[in-house]
């Protein structure tokens, strides 16, 4: 069976189809906001307005929560294509198509996209979160008058905006590691 190309094409076919999955999850204080796919990262997605979608940030009437808001979605309105996400995608369909043939050098490349499509996944994941990280708003904690006796001032420290990956995302990284393992079996089949 692993001497067949049946195992590692369907590994890579079923870790590229996975790219129109949901890979991320972007959530304000436990809430999501926003799914984003695979397909998404690699190519750029436009992001929800935060404040008019979500009916959670609609009950919030402060300035400063609004001021916060609207500071982050103009602000990141179009995201740019993520690097790690295109090549791991560009290398998940030259593995797919590598795959296909029956030359060992052809089979030898699909294992070598298949390890570099998994770790350029988890450069994306790596990449985002630092994104994230760096991009979040700096909220300041004080009014312009240095004081607020209401506290509305900390509400905005309240905000809390994180990035989940889903198990799509795991499962897109397992398939390339298998459709590796599963040319590295095929390679080894044929020597025999």
């Amino acid at each position: 069976m692993f001497g067949t190309k049946v195992p590692s094409t369907v590994a890579f076919a079923v870790g590229v189809l996975l790219f129109f999955m949901p890979f991320v999850d972007i959530k304000c204080n436990g809430t999501s906001l926003q799914t984003i796919s695979g397909f998404q990262l690699a190519t750029g997605f436009q992001m929800k307005n935060s404040s008019s979608d979500n009916p959670f940030l609609n009950d919030v009437k402060t300035d400063k929560v609004d001021e916060t808001i609207t500071k982050t979605t103009t602000k990141a309105d179009k995201k740019d294509p993520n690097l790690y996400a295109m090549i791991a995608m560009g290398l998940g369909i030259l593995g797919l198509l590598l795959s296909f043939t029956n030359a060992k050098a052809a089979i030898g490349g699909a294992m070598v996209t298949g390890v570099a499509s998994a770790g350029a996944l988890i450069g994306m994941m790596l990449d985002v979160k630092k994104k994230v990280k760096l991009d979040m708003p700096d909220t300041g904690g004080k009014s312009s008058s240095g004081t607020d006796s209401l506290g509305l001032d900390k509400l905005g420290d309240n905000l809390r905006i994180t990035v989940d990956f889903t198990p799509w995302f795991y499962i897109a990284v397992v398939a390339f590691l298998a459709a590796a393992f599963f040319c590295y079996r095929r390679m080894s089949a044929s020597k025999t």
